[in-house]
């Protein structure tokens, strides 16, 4: 269960990242409220996951996944682009989040 939330978790450190840069500086309602909510949501799922994961582990999964995704999110809305070398190094990351979370 633990490891279920540390991922729900890390995917919404990605949703308030992404909601934290289209806030304009947090000066637009919408992307400050859903960063503010995704951000509080994420921070109780690490809490939660490190009750039984631990804490470097899931600091590391949780911020992985994060970063993976956020990535991810601004490539698809054309935001950045992904090169060949971005795309080795996020699949390096992907698979030290694997390896992490299959050796604790």
């Amino acid at each position: 269960m633990a490891w279920a939330v540390l991922i729900v978790a890390g995917m919404l450190e990605a949703v308030w990242a992404s909601a934290l840069g289209a806030s304009n500086g947090l000066r637009r309602i919408g992307p400050t409220v859903l960063f503010v909510l995704a951000l509080v949501a994420s921070m109780i799922g690490l809490a939660y996951a490190m009750t039984t994961v631990p804490t470097g582990t899931a600091y590391a999964v949780w911020v992985g996944i994060g970063a993976v995704l956020t990535v991810l999110v601004a490539v698809v809305r054309g935001e950045e682009r992904l090169g060949a070398a971005r795309a080795i190094l996020l699949a390096v990351l992907v698979g030290s989040v694997v390896g992490l979370t299959a050796v604790a």
